[in-house]
């Protein structure tokens, strides 16, 4: 039976973060204004573990872990690499067990364990770079098939994961509004252009993966050591701008339709959390070319990770209605993985460094319910869904708030746990 924590909220069934999770984030307390916090989250609460640090209590992990967990953000604590991350969890799970009265008895506890709803999230790293992968087949095939009918999965698809490097100066934290943007669009494919605020706001369902240890520049990532550089994940929202999208991404791919602004869940989970879930992956079928050597790696892996998107309109909120599950689907169903990503973006010798980000692209199945953005969900806004205030949506309209969640159901000893929300409300674009 998994253990249990004297943090009551976390043996709530149902929890997010019980013990056997323990996501990082950065936070701003309430009571600390001005100053940037690493922790985890567990139950309700978040164990401080700069504040532990800044009093002593973590004399039982290495010197360099300390000093790490003393910066702003968590970019030197990933750089530490694997064996840190393991004796650290294994730390912190010690701590926070029911048994362990070391900080449970503590008369002062609350200066360490504190609630969640008096923090101000922040991305968790500081992100140097940041790369956003088409590595759904589903969501690769849909689209190609509206727009290419003939031809909707090009030849280089199944052979390499499509990447395009995104704008980190606009990855924001869950629950920043996204401010509706400008560009250029054009009625027909050849034009002319107009310029004027966005008419297509589109949602991305997108799974991150956060990097540690990184490699110099020339250097390649051998597939079988990819995993010990792949810190945790956490959600992404990559909203795009489908009618900007369609006049500009000829000949080089998405550029100002996804560069205003890209949600990034506040809490990343480690991988090894992930464990009791992990299983071989990804699963290919039998027409799928077999990789290049660079790519195949025997313990590569997938997990069933749930994923969800609800849409709320303005309307909604103001009556109290509750959102609308609009897509279920799951991680499982993407056609590359993570280490496949990695990989092939280190392939020619790119420096990758602690704290980048790289995300999934769009996580789309093979059902029109499993499907992770609007484009694909009304098929071009050929089919809207009825949202329960009466109206429709072929796109996003101002006053929407798209939410994300995501979770891993209890298998065996291990329970449940979920990813938190990605959130965010569309503002009009001004």
């Amino acid at each position: 039976m998994s253990r249990k924590s004297w943090v009551e909220s976390a043996n709530v069934a149902g929890c997010d973060f019980p013990l056997a999770h323990l996501p990082w984030g950065r936070f701003e307390r309430a009571d600390m204004p001005g100053a940037w916090h690493l922790g985890v989250a567990i139950g309700d609460r978040a164990l401080d573990m700069t504040a532990l640090a800044d009093a002593g209590l973590c004399k039982g992990l290495d010197e360099g872990v300390r000093n790490a967990l003393r910066q702003p953000a968590l970019n030197a604590f990933l750089s530490l690499g694997r064996p840190a991350w393991s004796q650290t969890r294994a730390w912190m799970q010690r701590l926070l067990s029911d048994a362990e009265p070391a900080l449970r008895d503590r008369s002062d506890r609350d200066r360490f364990v504190v609630r969640r709803d008096q923090l101000r999230m922040a991305l968790a790293s500081d992100v140097g770079d940041y790369t956003d992968f088409y590595a759904s087949i589903h969501h690769a095939t849909n689209v190609g098939s509206m727009f290419r009918p003939d031809n909707p999965l090009l030849p280089n698809w199944r052979h390499l994961p499509v990447g395009y490097h995104g704008r980190a100066s606009t990855l924001v934290p869950s629950g920043t509004a996204v401010r509706r943007p400008f560009g250029q669009t054009s009625a027909t494919d050849n034009g002319p252009p107009a310029f004027g605020p966005c008419r297509l706001l589109d949602y991305e369902l997108e799974v991150g993966v956060v990097l540690g240890p990184g490699n110099t520049q020339g250097e390649r990532i051998d597939i079988a050591t990819a995993r010990e550089r792949l810190f945790g994940i956490c959600l992404v929202n990559d909203w795009s701008a489908r009618d900007v999208q369609k006049w500009e991404y000829v000949p080089l791919g998405p550029f100002t339709a996804k560069n205003f602004s890209t949600s990034v869940g506040s809490w990343i989970t480690p991988i090894e959390a992930l464990e009791p879930w992990l299983e071989p992956g990804p699963v290919r079928d039998a027409a799928a070319p077999e990789n290049l050597p660079y790519l195949r790696w025997k313990d590569d892996f997938t997990f069933d990770l749930k994923l969800q998107v609800l849409i709320r309109s303005a309307l909604m909120r103001e009556r109290g209605l509750p959102a609308m599950q609009v897509s279920l689907g799951s991680y499982r169903d993407m056609y590359w993985s993570f280490a496949q990503m990695l990989t092939h973006h280190a392939s020619t010798g790119c420096a990758m460094r602690p704290g980048d980000l790289l995300a999934s692209g769009t996580v789309s199945g093979p059902t029109p319910e499993s499907r992770g953005c609007l484009l694909e969900r009304t098929w071009r806004g050929s089919e809207p869904i009825t949202l329960p205030d009466g109206t429709q949506r072929k796109f996003l309209e101002d006053g929407d708030e798209v939410i994300l969640r995501g979770w891993l159901d209890a298998r065996g000893d291990a329970p449940r746990i979920g990813l938190g929300e990605c959130s965010g409300v569309v503002l009009p674009a001004i």
